[in-house]
């Protein structure tokens, strides 16, 4: 590997993890086009991703357990276990560019929305699915498209932003849920047979960066306000969803 091709993925995985420190999501979707481009083997990245995306979700919750919702962390847990194999059997029967441009309509759709509603109409909404079984199905989307697709981040930040949750709770319940499915998911990983000896030290080489940048991503979080906040995440959602669909 040479100089230019170490320092390219660094910045990759920088960019990424400092968004998932900063919003507590979005990490995969902005990393993996980056990592794309790059020639590096497909595997490689999405284990790279994959090791990044643990890291920046252990930090993180170490930092942030306070505001961690508990009773909902465990259902979305519990659910989110079982909705795996779901995945498994949806990967079989739909092809990945149809739920991926699903996935990204639904996100500026629903993106678009909720920034109009919030910014311009300003109207006073209220918080939706507030009972405590919303989580279930939230859980379970999040296993089948995380297993399928590695989207289970998408159902679990519609779910935190139908509940408005203030940004430390968001990004608290998002960062320990991500780290107990992305336990599961580097596992599976590791016995699917992707890691190689090449992410092993793109990995080590990255792990500053990716530690500068869950440090610097947690000092702009305490720095948004928190009417804001809602703002940058819905923008962050159609952004999202634009990059899925050029992904298509």
């Amino acid at each position: 590997m040479t100089t230019t091709l170490i320092v390219s993925v660094i910045a990759a995985v920088f960019v990424g993890a400092l968004m998932r420190a900063t919003f507590g999501f979005g990490e995969a979707v902005v990393s993996m086009p980056l990592l794309a481009l790059l020639p590096i083997d497909l595997h490689t990245a999405i284990s790279l991703i994959g090791l990044a995306g643990l890291t920046v979700a252990l930090l993180t919750v170490v930092s942030g357990w306070r505001h961690i919702d508990r009773p909902i962390l465990l259902r979305l847990a519990a659910a989110t276990l079982i909705g795996i194999p779901a995945g498994l059997i949806l990967v079989t029967l739909m092809p990945a560019s149809v739920v991926t441009a699903g996935l990204g309509f639904f996100l500026i759709a629903y993106g678009g929305y909720s920034f109009v509603r919030h910014t311009v109409v300003k109207a006073e909404v209220q918080p939706r699915f507030t009972a405590n079984y919303w989580a279930l199905p939230a859980g379970f989307a999040a296993g089948a498209l995380g297993s399928a697709f590695n989207f289970n981040g998408v159902p679990v930040v519609v779910y935190g932003t139908m509940r408005r949750w203030d940004p430390e709770r968001f990004r608290g319940t998002l960062q320990a849920h991500f780290l107990i499915s992305g336990v599961f998911v580097v596992g599976g990983q590791a016995l699917g047979g992707l890691w190689s000896p090449d992410l092993f030290v793109l990995y080590g080489l990255s792990l500053p960066a990716i530690l500068a940048a869950t440090l610097a991503g947690v000092m702009i979080n305490k720095r948004i306000p928190a009417k804001k906040f809602e703002r940058y995440v819905f923008l962050l959602i159609i952004l999202l969803g634009a990059l899925l669909l050029t992904g298509v």
